[in-house]
């Protein structure tokens, strides 16, 4: 089975990239490959209680489709509503195989080609696909287990523990005593959906996370939408919601200091005086060193006020038979524990990469505009912003690339692979953030550089000026 390109993922970067395929370049014979039995990624994988976007859906939805909903923040079926409809407007659904779990990766480097082979998880049945470009939208973490620290006495807890990533639908937490591992956007988002249900929900953390509370409902994007024509509402709308992430998160930078006092005023005002902010909700880093959570409606505050819910900051001695000992010597009391302790990073699903058979070491190698690593041919990876929503930067990543393939069709070039030319190029961690999931898959990524374009600028005007209005013509690139 031959194709021009095949798509690996039919999450939310996957499904955009074949849409764009459609829009851009429909002369493209392609295939997505789906380790899954549905599309949707993220969104149909995790199952837990509250799951929805941190970002809001008129960026973190497609450029070319609009977000007609009402609320900012979607729920998971909700984006999976969105995400399905994509796919029908763009014929894309035919174009999914299922349970196609990516092996490995080898480049012929005489016939510039891709053979993929695969695994159906079910039947174990492998099976090779020959393609002349890789769109790598596999996403960034192990789909089968998220992270859990090993818990000194866990096997001594009577009760039930259970990860996000695994969480059983059937699970029964109304009127038990339930305790969430975590500060992060897992952790805010469970414990508020479930409070009303709980005799009591108690989050734990280590330190604290800044969080933040939005209207779920954006007034001004009401009246954009009702004045104008949707996709021109859209555009509006989008546009104003990525310049007000940019201020934001260029103000944090720049002025931590006064905008930690800003963001702690604002928890202030949702709880009120009676709730201190210190030790639960001041942390001792600078604004943006860690992803920021936000809470739609300040309902995490909300369940805190109204006492069915509230925050320990504390660490872990040992785990007992009723619930967990701090190291205060407290016992939190628990029928159920939620481990929202995080992600496993795996870069590109875990698959071997081989250039005529001669194994690929990512970790050696660059990333180049944020969508190539050096040293690759025609292979290209979908990767978000960290500090924006997600699909801003897959959007530019498929807009480049159709750009890419009309130059290469044009030039009657098969292949294209970026190389570092620089002799000084100094070398970063791949993810600006001082969280503990990055810290520990350092040792399995590829690198940024210290200056353009190996280093990633988390910058979406910089982003668009780059891949959508520079020249594709580059030093770095070598095409054949």
């Amino acid at each position: 089975m031959s194709y021009d390109i095949i798509i690996i993922g039919a999450g939310l970067s996957g499904i955009g990239a074949a849409c764009h395929l459609q829009r851009k370049n429909p002369n493209k014979r392609y295939k997505i490959l789906e380790a899954r039995a549905e599309i949707g990624g993220t969104w149909s994988l995790f199952k837990y209680p509250g799951i929805r976007s941190d970002s809001d859906m008129y960026t973190f939805g497609y450029s070319f489709k609009t977000w007609d909903d009402d609320k900012s923040f979607a729920d998971a079926p909700s984006i999976l509503k969105y995400l399905n409809e994509a796919s029908e407007e763009y014929q894309v659904k035919d174009k999914i195989t299922f349970n196609q779990k990516v092996i490995s990766y080898n480049f012929d480097t005489k016939l510039n080609l891709w053979t993929v082979k695969t695994i159906n998880p079910k039947t174990k049945e492998e099976q090779s696909y020959i393609s002349q470009f890789i769109f790598n939208a596999s996403g960034y973490y192990n789909y089968d287990n998220g992270y859990t620290p090993e818990f000194k006495g866990l096997k001594d807890f009577k009760g039930t523990f259970i990860h996000p990533q695994k969480w059983d639908r059937n699970l029964n937490y109304k009127n038990k005593k339930v305790v969430v591992i975590g500060s992060g956007a897992t952790a805010v988002t469970i414990v508020p959906k479930i409070s009303d249900e709980v005799a009591k929900v108690t989050m734990l953390q280590r330190t604290p996370t800044y969080i933040a509370a939005l209207p779920n409902r954006d007034k001004v994007a009401k009246f954009i939408k009702k004045v104008l024509p949707s996709k021109i509402a859209h555009t509006i709308v989008r546009a104003k919601n990525i310049l007000a992430d940019m201020i934001f998160y260029n103000l944090c930078r720049k002025y931590p200091k006064t905008m930690k006092k800003f963001i702690l005023k604002g928890i202030k005002k949702e709880l009120g005086n009676e709730f201190p902010l210190e030790p639960h909700f001041s942390p001792n880093y600078r604004p943006w060193d860690q992803r920021f959570c936000l809470v739609p409606d300040g309902d995490f505050f909300k369940a805190i006020k109204k006492g069915k819910a509230d925050v320990v900051t504390n660490t872990i001695k040992t785990f007992v038979e009723n619930g967990i000992q701090l190291t205060s010597g407290e016992i939190l009391e628990a029928d159920i524990i939620v481990s929202a302790t995080g992600l496993k990073l795996l870069p590109f699903g875990g698959a071997k990469i081989t250039l005529d058979g001669n194994p690929f070491d990512i970790t050696k190698e660059f990333i180049y505009k944020g969508l190539m690593l050096s040293g690759l041919p025609n292979f290209f990876v979908f990767a978000g912003y960290t500090n924006a929503s997600w699909t801003l930067k897959s959007d530019l990543t498929s807009e480049y690339i159709s750009r890419v393939l009309k130059f290469m069709e044009k030039n009657k070039y098969q292949a294209i692979k970026a190389r570092v030319i620089e002799e000084d190029l100094g070398e970063l961690p791949l993810i600006n953030l001082d969280s503990g999931y990055i810290h520990r898959a350092k040792n399995i990524l590829p690198k940024q550089g210290d200056k353009f374009p190996w280093r990633l600028y988390q910058n979406y005007i910089l982003d668009y000026k780059v891949l959508r209005i520079n020249s594709v013509k580059d030093k770095r690139l070598e095409f054949k």
